[in-house]
């Protein structure tokens, strides 16, 4: 008879919700890349238009860095927070441009923010369960 004990079942969810999680980071990566060649198709000829475009791309891909990091170091509380505030901020950055095109459901729009999203639920886990693992540092 084969049984698997709790531990087993904890260990095995909590591989699978990292594997979510990086997959996440990774999406917002894929999603960048796209707004950067978007950006480049649409706006080439517009240089001054182009390079605030291309900063969009270069945040996205920072926040996407910055939970991937985050995945690799669960304990670290910090970072964890750092990440739940620019996940958060690039879904507001999101919602932001649907709004600026009077189309909040575009499918651009959708992915960044469904990602920033979840990207930001990811990393307030991550938060609370570094609270639980590890005690407060105390200074004096």
């Amino acid at each position: 008879m084969n049984v698997t004990s709790c531990d087993d079942h904890a260990t095995l969810a909590e591989a699978f919700m990292t594997k979510i999680d990086r997959g996440l980071a990774w999406l917002l990566i894929l999603g960048a890349l796209g707004h950067l060649f978007g950006s480049w198709s649409g706006y080439r000829q517009q240089p001054e238009t182009l390079v605030w475009a291309l900063s969009g791309s270069l945040a996205a891909i920072l926040v996407a860095a910055i939970n991937l990091l985050r995945v690799s170091r669960p304990h670290d509380r910090g970072l964890a927070t750092v990440c739940v505030a620019g996940s958060l901020a690039w879904t507001a950055v999101a919602l932001g441009f649907g709004s600026a095109i009077g189309h909040v459901l575009d499918v651009r729009v959708l992915v960044h923010a469904v990602n920033g999203a979840l990207l930001a639920a990811m990393s307030l886990r991550t938060l609370t369960q570094a609270a639980g693992r590890l005690p407060a540092v105390t200074t004096g």
